[in-house]
């Protein structure tokens, strides 16, 4: 707001849809996200000022407050992204099995077994990168369901706040992450053993304030993920998507397990969505045929029909 009054000099109720557009399409162009917020931002504005001071502008100042955001520049929000169409399932194992190949040559063993059983693990449980780089020793639950399961600080709504949630491990997570606690987690340099210690620590020193050792070692960040995922892609990612970042992962993740049965309900309940239709935009890609979908529901009531006669002696 103050900087559109301060570029043309006038006072906001002075403002015109001319005003507004002239300065974003001008000086003031940004990335449509940007812009896009600072319009709602002026037109927020205005409907305060028109709610609470409309009356006393126009006595003071004979002008009526009206928002310079119309119709005609006020934007349709549907999302900065297009489809995310992930890697087949056949890539993404091929993407994951060169690159556990490639673990016993790197540079950095335990880092880069470390960036591997992260990614695959949002492969195989569909939680966010974000939500993964929290996780404390103490919120793994080897006990819990059929193959154990860790707790993961969600993410909120509605000034929520972070939601815990239990994310699935499967048999797979299982035996990966097992093997990363026994031989892995205790090459960094923090206590493996301190429930409060990161379940995937950065390779710096664990080191308090006042530079002495910490037990407690500090996470690794969502962007180092990132960048490991990249190198990744470029060097073990074959087919037509050219890079894997860790939100697509999620997406892949969603759409694998629904082609190979899994129902709509259950892979909201893995993803921790609260609403299905969230889920869908997930699995946009899912190869599906309605057609065969079809002749499958015909046969499984054609197969009730022979079993169930009717007979009521």
């Amino acid at each position: 707001m103050i900087e559109v009054c301060d570029h043309y000099g006038v006072v906001p109720w002075r403002l015109t849809p001319r005003h507004v557009d002239g300065y974003f399409a001008g000086v003031g162009k940004r990335q449509a996200p940007t812009v896009r917020s600072k319009l709602n931002r002026i037109d927020h504005f205005f409907a305060f000022l028109e709610q609470r001071y409309a009356h006393e502008i126009f006595q003071r100042f004979g002008a009526a407050v009206e928002s310079p955001i119309d119709p005609f520049n006020r934007h349709a929000h549907r999302g900065d992204f297009g489809l995310r169409v992930p890697p087949s399932a056949r890539a993404v194992n091929e993407f994951f099995a060169g690159w556990r190949r490639q673990l016993a040559h790197a540079r950095k063993e335990a880092v880069a077994c470390r960036d591997y059983v992260m990614a695959k693990l949002i492969y195989i449980s569909g939680v966010r990168a974000s939500e993964l780089c929290q996780m404390r020793m103490k919120d793994l639950h080897w006990e819990a369901g059929d193959f154990g399961r860790f707790v993961v600080q969600g993410k909120g709504a509605r000034g929520s706040g972070p939601r815990q949630r239990e994310a699935f491990l499967f048999a797979e997570g299982r035996e990966l992450l097992w093997w990363y606690v026994e031989e892995v987690r205790g090459l960094f340099s923090d206590d493996p053993e301190h429930p409060e210690s990161p379940v995937w620590p950065s390779e710096r020193l664990a080191r308090d304030l006042g530079g002495m050792p910490n037990p407690v070692g500090p996470a690794v960040t969502t962007s180092t993920l990132r960048k490991a995922l990249a190198r990744a892609s470029e060097a073990h990612l074959a087919g037509p998507v050219e890079r894997i970042f860790p939100h697509l992962l999620r997406h892949a993740c969603a759409t694998h397990r629904y082609e190979a049965g899994m129902s709509l309900w259950e892979v909201q309940k893995l993803l921790g969505h609260d609403w299905t239709t969230t889920t869908v935009r997930y699995i946009l890609s899912a190869q599906s045929d309605p057609e065969m979908a079809s002749r499958r529901s015909s046969a499984r009531a054609a197969q009730r029909l022979r079993v169930d006669t009717g007979g009521l002696s």
